[in-house]
């Protein structure tokens, strides 16, 4: 029988499967963790998975940033690769396996290519209510609420319809990228257009806003699939829901709809001045918090204007 020999070192793929364990116990999302994933698998590609942990040094990293150059990467590709590399030697440091780090690749920043005015008209064109489907009617809702807060396609599958409060013009985002509750503003227009879906759609609060036609949740894949066959029957070619986060308009700038009503685009955050009387979970949200501060602020200032102006 072989003699079994002590083991001194690990390999860079054995300790980052331990950084993959160790993320998922921290609480990072599933998603989170297949981008890992596949970043190394890339990465793998230029940087041998066997290398021993304490005998990887910065020529190793050098010459796999020389070597995905050369083989045509894209530069936000590298830079990409790189964050997720930044991430894992990180968290070795902390864990005392090794001193080493590697810096952020230099990607010359591209100017996005995003969905222009004309783009956006016919998108936002509505559908005749008596012939289309629902899946198509619903996909112009999504549109039109992609374009009033700008969330991402995780956020929007996930939207419940006790979360759109059309009394107080406010839209409840539970799930977020940083995993932190949001209250979103509605302008009045798209009020209407939620208000008119809703009884469209029919079905209790707790059940998703932006099912399927079975009534069943959309994956996230289903719902990028649904909004690029929408774009490409309404002539637009591109089809990604990420560009409808960066519109190619000035913030508070406002388009025309097919009612021929202007839809308020809504960029950047602007001040929650809607009020917020909702369940205690979201009461004990931060934006919460913050709006009560405010409104008690303002109501503040308004009594002591009133006492001034009463003597």
């Amino acid at each position: 029988m072989a003699k079994i020999k002590m083991k001194n070192s690990v390999t860079v793929a054995e300790t980052f499967h331990d950084f993959l364990v160790g993320k998922k116990a921290a609480g990072v999302s599933e998603k989170t963790l297949l981008t890992y994933g596949q970043h190394f698998s890339a990465v793998s590609k230029h940087l041998s998975p066997d290398t021993p942990m304490d005998a990887l040094n910065k020529a190793d990293l050098e010459d796999m940033i020389s070597s995905m150059r050369d083989a045509g990467l894209a530069a936000n590709s590298i830079k990409s690769y790189t964050r997720t590399l930044k991430s894992f030697l990180s968290w070795c440091n902390e864990a005392g396996i090794t001193r080493l780090n590697i810096q952020l690749y230099k990607a010359e920043e591209t100017i996005k290519e995003t969905y222009s005015d004309e783009e956006l008209k016919k998108l936002l064109k509505k559908p005749n209510m008596k012939k289309c489907t629902f899946a198509e009617y619903r996909n112009w809702v999504i549109i039109n609420l992609l374009l009033n807060n700008g969330c991402r396609a995780a956020t929007i599958r996930n939207i419940q319809i006790k979360d759109v409060d059309i009394e107080n013009k406010v839209n409840y985002l539970r799930h977020t990228k940083n995993k932190r509750a949001q209250v979103i503003p509605l302008c009045e227009a798209l009020c209407g257009i939620l208000r008119e879906y809703m009884r469209v759609r029919g079905g209790d609060g707790d059940e998703y806003l932006f099912p399927n036609e079975n009534g069943v949740q959309l994956t996230e894949n289903s719902l990028r699939c649904t909004i690029s066959k929408y774009n490409r029957r309404h002539g637009v070619e591109k089809t990604s829901i990420h560009l409808f986060r960066h519109p190619n308009v000035k913030p508070k700038t406002q388009i025309l709809s097919s009612e021929k009503q202007k839809v308020l685009i809504i960029i950047k955050k602007i001040i929650r001045t809607q009020p917020v009387e909702k369940r205690p979970a979201w009461e004990k949200s931060r934006q919460a918090a913050k709006h009560r501060r405010y409104v008690q602020a303002e109501n503040s200032r308004k009594e002591r204007r009133d006492c001034r102006l009463a003597f």
